[in-house]
This record gives C-alpha cells, sequence and structure tokens, in this order.
C-alpha cells in the first residue's frame, strides 16, 4: 500500500493506494471511534460488482452497515437523489458520528459528500473512488456538490473526508470510454504542473489503455500527489487551486449544452483544455508546437478533440455560468508550457468565440 497524507491541519487525511482495498476499509471502520453504524452509497453498476463481497467483508469485521443504490450516471445528481439518501440516513438512525462511505464514481462521491457536509451539520465520510477520473481527482480535495437544472456542481460545500481508499485493481472492471474519461483529468496534471509526467504519459500511451497495474499505479499516485499538494496550500479555491480547473471552463458548458449525456466529465475536459490551449496561443502565451502535442496525446489516448451539438454564442454565454466567474469575469487557467499555467479574467470576447468555433463540429 502507498499512502499519502492531505496537509489540511484539523482537517488533514490519509490517501491509501493498493489492491483489495476493501479490507482495509472495512478495518480503518472498526477500529475508528466512529457509531458501528453506516451508510453506504453506491450505484447500480458497482453494485453489481462487488456487492457480495462487500456484504462478505464488513459483516466480517462486524460493522453494522445500510447499502444505499444511485442510479449510475450524472444524472443521479441532484437535489431529489440527496433527499433521498436523507431519508434514508434518517430511518437508519445515523448520528454525528456515523460515516457514509462513497464507493462509485464521482457522481457517488460528489453526492454523498454533499449530504454527509449537510446531514446533522456535518457527519463523518470516507471515499472509496472506483472509477480512474473519481480516482486522479473528484475524491479528493473535499469538493462536494449537486447539479442544478442550470447548472453543474452550483450547490455544494468544501467538506473533506476522513480518508480515501484508492483500489487501482478496480480499474480492470472498468469499460474502455470510463477509462479514457479519467485520462482527461490525468493529462491536466502534466499540463498545469508536472512537465516530466506529461513525457511519461506520452511514453506510456499502449502499456495505460491496456491497464498495465504498475504503469496505472504510478499514474494515480502522481496525480494525486499533485492535486493534494495543490489543495495543501489552497484548500477552498481563493487562488493556487484554479489551476485544477484547466479545461474545465469549456467542459462545464459543453456538458451543460449536451444535456449531461453525450459527453462524460473527462472526456468534455479533453475538449475544453485543447480549447483552453487555443486560447492561450491566440493570446501569445504558449506556441503552436506545444498545442499540437497537447492535441497529439489527445488523440493517441482515443479521446475527442471537437465538441458535436453545440452553438458558438449559446456555449459563450453558458461559460458565464462557471464558478471562477466573478463580477462577470470569467477567471480563465491558460497554458504557458507544459507544467506551468497562469490566470487570466481578460480575455477577449472573440478569442473566446473564435476558438469555440473550432472545436464544435
Amino acid at each position: 500500500m502507498t499512502k499519502l497524507n492531505v496537509e489540511l491541519g484539523e482537517n488533514s487525511y490519509e490517501i491509501l493506494i493498493g489492491e483489495k482495498i476493501f479490507c482495509e476499509v472495512a478495518k480503518f471502520i472498526a477500529e475508528s471511534n466512529f457509531t458501528k453504524k453506516i451508510l453506504i452509497v453506491t450505484d447500480s453498476n458497482v453494485f453489481k460488482i462487488y456487492s457480495e463481497e462487500l456484504r462478505k467483508i464488513f459483516t466480517k469485521c462486524e460493522v453494522n452497515f445500510e447499502v444505499e443504490v444511485i442510479p449510475a450516471g450524472e444524472s443521479s445528481k441532484n437535489l431529489r437523489e440527496a433527499e433521498n439518501l436523507y431519508t434514508c440516513a434518517i430511518e437508519s438512525q445515523l448520528d454525528r458520528k456515523s460515516v457514509i462511505v462513497a464507493l462509485g464514481g464521482g457522481v457517488v462521491g460528489d453526492l454523498s459528500g454533499f449530504v454527509a457536509a449537510s446531514y446533522l451539520r456535518g457527519i463523518p465520510f470516507v471515499q472509496v473512488p472506483t472509477t480512474l477520473l473519481s480516482q486522479v481527482d473528484s475524491s479528493v480535495g473535499g469538493k462536494t456538490a449537486v447539479n442544478h437544472a442550470l447548472g453543474k456542481n452550483l450547490i455544494g460545500a468544501f467538506y473533506q473526508p476522513k480518508k480515501v481508499f484508492i483500489g487501482v485493481d478496480m480499474l480492470k472492471t472498468l469499460p474502455e470510454r470510463e477509462i479514457k474519461a479519467g485520462l482527461g483529468e490525468v493529462v491536466k496534471y502534466g499540463v498545469i504542473s508536472d512537465a516530466d509526467f506529461f513525457s511519461y504519459l506520452e511514453e506510456n500511451v499502449e502499456k495505460i489503455l491496456s491497464r498495465d497495474l504498475e504503469v496505472m499505479t504510478h499514474i494515480v499516485k502522481r496525480s494525486c500527489e499533485i492535486k493534494a499538494d495543490v489543495v495543501s496550500k489552497d484548500e477552498k479555491e481563493s487562488g493556487l487551486r484554479r489551476i485544477l480547473n484547466f479545461g474545465h471552463t469549456i467542459a462545464h458548458a459543453i456538458e451543460e449544452e449536451t444535456g449531461y449525456e453525450k459527453y462524460s466529465h473527462g472526456e468534455a475536459v479533453a475538449i475544453g483544455m485543447i480549447g483552453a490551449a487555443l486560447i492561450s496561443e491566440k493570446l501569445g502565451k504558449v506556441d503552436s508546437a506545444s498545442v499540437a502535442r497537447l492535441r497529439n496525446l489527445i488523440e493517441r489516448f482515443g479521446m475527442y478533440t471537437r465538441v458535436e451539438g453545440c452553438e458558438v454564442d449559446k456555449m459563450y454565454r453558458e461559460l458565464f455560468r462557471d464558478k471562477k466567474t466573478i463580477n462577470g469575469k470569467i477567471n480563465w487557467v491558460l497554458m504557458k508550457n507544459f507544467g506551468a499555467v497562469e490566470i487570466s479574467n481578460d480575455v477577449p470576447e472573440k478569442i473566446v468565440k473564435e476558438v469555440l468555433s473550432k472545436i464544435i463540429i
């Protein structure tokens, strides 16, 4: 097992990376000063794979648990499903020392964390991410949220987990599209923080796509290290943490315009990174060769670089619903080089629309 720490004072926690992680989760809960009654939240896809193993291990560790299964997919990340979980928590008599365990991808983690943050004004929760995207991104950092009809992640809270358990062997069960979706966030880390890591990804495309366990463990670990370092310095996104949103401003607009159905979050981020890099090039912050190199890696991973079903003007308006918009100005994360980005809130409308027209089919 590999251990990483997210240093946040009294909110600090550990990330444990390894294989066969359920035993570690059950042991942690059984040995901690929690009420021995927990709520495990998972989705319909994950439950099919792990339900028997889950019940066997938690029963053996004498942990009293309830399992609530939500429908798989982004459409479950809403206040209606949150209310269902509140009802389940109340009916299960969870108290302030009870634990909610989020077993699943980003939707499960975000929804469960939001409920944990607000139920009884906050109870402990544990992240057990099962997708590549959630392992390298959403399970670390304490961002919890649900979507609103008018925008993604607009209702939420910063609320840190007590621990994150990452089972890299779980990646073997994922559909190919889920691996590619997670790679959008992985590539992002190479752009914003670590040029050597970006090169490592270029050199190991085939092993990554074949899910070589050693390589996957490395990219999960390095991604978590980078995010943990950023979050430790800026827990609530007052400055530095904004760099983690490279590609996300356009990505969120893509997701909204396509109804959260056509593209996964990671797929939208890949397209959004191309858009952000093209804006950076037009502003003279990065050269065309670097943009081409980024596009090439995304294409080698078999990910989208352009979006279908969007309109430039409508998409431009949706950009302003992004959480990084302050006083009507978008805080863009722009590429300077591999391993370096900067924040700018004065990108001209003309340039943004020109770039949007290039990434829309």
